[in-house]
């Protein structure tokens, strides 16, 4: 993708005292969004929060930030979210896959992060942190997707298309407008609080529920490093450019073995093979589709798995100087939250 790999003219980073003035938070009220706060806030740092309802603006209030009304489809709310900001951090966006009408989603993933940039820039902000993923990367099936590696050219979901318009989109508005903003590129995000994607497997493991499963890779990277890559790449990332943040990657059938190995939990799961898996999975998609409503399970979902995804996140590591947590930890420090929380039901549970 050429317009994510276009480094800064000079090909240098910011100064690392780049990290004072107030701070905008787009998306806090999610896992990513409200972890960056939580980072920020702790760090001491005047932290303004978008809000799309009272409710989101008294939970992000209680977590230390200052919540402004707005929508990233707003513009004249984003105008008045980022007065006197000079630090943008864009964590919000649409994660969902069997929708009914994806067009939504694409609407907030690329035209509300056009918005932003554009607000940005008109706002005299000094950096805008963007939230991408390792989805928008689409390398080739087999292959590690890292920084450079060309775009396979179709994509396996709705998600994966609008992550990728988005970044493209983002870019090109940036060097528009001569806009500072670095891309940070998380795998699938893990740890205390999250209960979706990859999480919700581990849940429906756990509780039993879980009765197939199809043998891929995954890729996997804690929420606190996650958080930590996004504040460095703040400090010493380089502008136009993207880092992908990946702390492992391995196969389903490996990662229930290890949390099986953390709780002594074992339930059977079949493994199923992939044609069948996706034949299932279209079946399922197709009948929700004809009454209008939200598959649990449908082929682009069960596409995008079976495709799986193996990221190399050692740029971030050597040019931000990130630090992965071991997967074994994470998967630890997950499971004493779900057990901690009332989200597991097995009995025979440590």
């Amino acid at each position: 993708m050429t317009d994510a790999t276009v480094p800064v003219a000079d090909g240098s980073a910011p100064d690392a005292g780049i990290a004072d003035g107030r701070v905008l938070v787009t998306g806090g009220s999610g896992f990513i969004g409200g972890a960056l706060i939580d980072a920020l806030v702790a760090a001491g740092r005047p932290v303004r929060a978008l809000a799309r309802s009272a409710a989101a603006a008294e939970a992000l209030q209680g977590r230390g930030a200052e919540p402004v009304t707005g929508d990233v489809l707003d513009a004249d709310s984003l105008a008045r979210a980022m007065d006197g900001c000079s630090v943008v951090y864009h964590a919000a966006g649409v994660n969902a896959f069997c929708l009914p009408d994806p067009r939504p989603m694409e609407q907030v993933n690329v035209e509300g992060s056009a918005n932003v940039v554009t607000a940005a820039a008109a706002a005299g902000v000094r950096r805008v942190v963007y939230t991408s993923s390792a989805a928008a990367i689409g390398e080739v099936a087999g292959t590690v997707g890292n920084e450079a590696s060309p775009h396979r050219g179709w994509f396996v979901s709705e998600y994966e298309r609008s992550k990728y318009l988005a970044e493209v989109r983002v870019l090109h508005e940036a060097k528009a407008r001569n806009l500072d903003v670095v891309c940070v590129n998380p795998s699938s995000v893990q740890g205390p609080g999250r209960l979706h994607g990859t999480a919700r497997l581990l849940l429906q493991y756990l509780n039993g529920k879980l009765k197939f499963l199809v043998d891929t890779q995954v890729s996997f990277l804690d929420i606190a490093d996650c958080t930590a890559g996004h504040l460095l790449a703040e400090s010493h990332g380089v502008t136009w450019q993207r880092y992908v943040l990946n702390a492992a990657t391995f196969s389903t059938r490996d990662l229930i073995g290890l949390v099986a190995a953390n709780t002594g939990i074992e339930h059977r799961v079949r493994w199923l093979p992939g044609n069948a898996a996706l034949a299932a999975a279209s079946v399922v998609g197709t009948g929700a589709k004809a009454v209008g409503r939200k598959a649990p399970v449908c082929r682009e979902m069960m596409r995008t798995l079976l495709n799986g995804h193996n990221y190399d996140g050692s740029r971030a590591e050597r040019e931000l100087g990130v630090r992965y947590t071991p997967v074994a930890e994470t998967i630890s420090r997950t499971l004493r939250w779900y057990s901690e929380n009332g989200y597991l039901s097995s009995t025979d549970r440590r």
